[in-house]
């Protein structure tokens, strides 16, 4: 097929009777480089050649067909096409097209770029115009008709789609988009000439019926110029921008916080501005998909994450146990997940950030919590799955890498609990066990995981004073074997890296524990409010931990600089900390003023 047009490669498709699948081979072979099949007018070269005669081509509406349905071509052309065709005499080409239309009409969409977007809505108001000239005329036929039950199904045929078309609502408001994207409102004012000519036909249709549906068209027509203030007038009854920004500071800012004193305050906001539950509900709900799908990728979206599908469940289960009015409080928050899922485009953004079905994870994790009846649970879960199977889908290249992070912090939830469990074992008996749990926690981007999962549910400052004491417990061992002091390192190493970390993502207040229980205060906790540098703290430079003994200091600057293995045994780790950084120093010290050669810290380092 080298060296053919378009038209001729679909003529050499009709003659030798290709199957549909084996037509769409050989024209991706030989046209797909380069341009699109919309931009050399597949729909368009395809239609034409399949209404030359009296009826259409069944061959080639296979070809057209199938091009739909395996998007060779965009809905946007196949509309534009469509809506070329003028000769409405032509009973079954009408027809044909109308089926055409049946494919898609009622699920429109467009996930390219902006301007594809925009000949989308063109092309639909284009095709509107279009099916207003076909009920025109067959209404005027039906003036002169012979056989009126003939004539009645034509019109029918037409009033039909064209019912189907302004049903719904998205493709009023996708007509509306194309009618405030012209300048000088032309494809607009042709629409409106032609409702005007329809309705002048009216008078002479004898079907009751009939007329009264082509009036309640022209009615929906008439209402998309008014749809932005109709819809702006419902806004204002339905957003709380209050409850939305409460749970976008939580969300942002404290993670950490008690679950009681945010659902007093929701609470408070509820009935001062009178906002019905289901509605107050569902604000709270997309306040969260919006903190998911615009918090900065890291951290701050497994926060996110974590306040959404573990810690707002829990702030329903309290607001469950107050006053409801007549209705059951799970049935309010049906009704909320019901108006959630006509926000498709928000739900899909997310779906498509966090590469799971965030809807789905969220519904299974409230009907665990006692907040949906089974019922309610399976209906809303089919809703979203039958959506789903419209969103658009990231390509397997782009979705590769991003982890369902929704689903790993439902999974690190009951890890934390066990987590606990484990650090509540004697750590002079199974030193080694506690380390493989270490182990576990720090592979990948586990830790913050587990740590997001015990912020939202409250137990993360259980979880930091576990470690803080297994810290204090591996400071120093008066009588252990060389493979013990080795255990012991590493747990020291590894607890203090690990509190640090916490300290530096969620504050240094969840670490720091009640003197009247513990007595003493361990030493990472006086390291960290003496020595660890925080944002808006200014460290004192004569505390006792800036001036190390020198001695000590001397002797870890000596083994750095050899190439010996420190020893392990009976090493006090809380000494070795508060020395290293003098000791650091002074070898960065000789570096500068050319005492130690930086090859020598380089193989030292090593």
């Amino acid at each position: 097929m080298k060296d053919v047009t378009l038209k001729q490669a679909i003529l050499l498709a009709w003659r030798e009777r290709w199957s549909d699948y084996q037509w769409a081979i050989n024209i991706k072979k030989s046209f797909s480089k380069g341009a699109t099949m919309d931009q050399q007018n597949l729909a368009d070269v395809l239609l034409e050649q399949a209404l030359i005669g009296p009826s259409p081509n069944p061959l080639l509406m296979s070809y057209l067909t199938y091009a739909i349905s395996s998007q060779m071509v965009s809905y946007a052309s196949v509309l534009t096409a469509i809506s070329k065709f003028n000769d409405f005499s032509r009973e079954l080409c009408v027809k044909s097209l109308l089926e055409i239309l049946d494919m898609f009409c009622d699920k429109l969409s467009c996930h390219g770029k902006a301007e594809e977007c925009f000949s989308l809505c063109r092309a639909l108001i284009n095709t509107l115009f279009w099916m207003l000239r076909c009920t025109s005329f067959y209404v005027e036929n039906f003036k002169e008709a012979v056989d009126l039950l003939a004539a009645e199904n034509q019109l029918s045929m037409c009033v039909d789609r064209l019912e189907r078309i302004l049903s719904s609502t998205k493709n009023r408001a996708l007509i509306h988009i194309a009618r405030m994207d012209e300048p000088d409102f032309s494809l607009w004012s042709s629409v409106e000439q032609g409702v005007v000519k329809l309705a002048e036909n009216l008078n002479s249709l004898t079907s009751q019926l009939l007329r009264t549906r082509i009036e309640e068209c022209i009615s929906l027509v008439n209402s998309i110029p008014l749809m932005l203030s109709l819809h702006q007038e419902q806004l204002s009854r339905t957003q709380f921008p209050t409850v939305h920004a409460v749970i976008m500071l939580e969300g942002t800012m404290n993670l950490t916080g008690e679950v009681q004193p945010l659902v007093e305050q929701l609470t408070m906001i509820k009935r001062m501005q009178r906002i019905p539950s289901p509605l107050f509900v569902l604000e709270i709900w997309k306040a969260c998909f919006v903190g998911l799908i615009e918090s900065p990728e890291g951290t701050e979206e497994l926060k996110w994450t974590a306040f959404t599908f573990l810690k707002i469940p829990q702030v329903l289960v309290r607001l469950k146990k107050y006053p409801q009015g007549d209705r059951e409080f799970s049935e309010d928050v049906n009704s909320a997940f019901e108006y959630l899922l006509k926000l498709t485009p928000l739900l899909d953004k997310a779906d498509q950030r966090c590469n799971c079905d965030c809807m789905g994870l969220l519904l299974q994790e409230c009907g665990k919590q006692g907040l949906l009846s089974e019922v309610n649970l399976k209906n809303l879960l089919d809703k979203r799955n039958m959506d789903r199977e419209q969103a658009p889908r990231l390509k397997s290249s782009e979705n590769a890498n991003i982890q369902p992070n929704p689903g790993l912090i439902l999974r690190a939830e009951p890890t934390v609990t066990n987590i606990l469990k484990t650090m509540d074992a004697d750590h002079s008996k199974s030193p080694e066990g506690i380390l493989g749990v270490l182990g576990h926690m720090l592979s990948g981007k586990s830790l913050d995981l587990l740590l997001a999962a015990a912020a939202a549910t409250g137990k993360l400052k259980s979880f930091a004073q576990k470690f803080v004491k297994l810290n204090e417990f591996t400071k120093y061992n008066s009588g252990e074997g060389s493979k013990a002091a080795s255990v012991r390192a590493l747990l020291f190493d590894i607890s203090f890296l690990m509190l640090c970390h916490v300290a530096q993502t969620y504050g240094s207040e969840v670490i720091i524990s009640d003197l009247s229980t513990t007595g003493e205060v361990p030493f990472f906790e006086t390291w960290m409010q003496t020595c660890m540098p925080e944002e808006g703290k200014i460290l004192n430079p004569d505390h006792p931990c800036f001036r190390p003994d020198s001695t000590k200091v001397e002797a870890l600057v000596t083994l750095l600089n050899s190439t010996l293995e420190m020893k392990l045994v009976q090493v006090k780790w809380h000494e070795v900390c508060l020395s290293i950084s003098a000791a650091i120093l002074e070898i960065l010290n000789a570096w500068e003023n050319g005492v130690l050669p930086f090859e020598a810290i380089q193989k030292n380092n090593r």
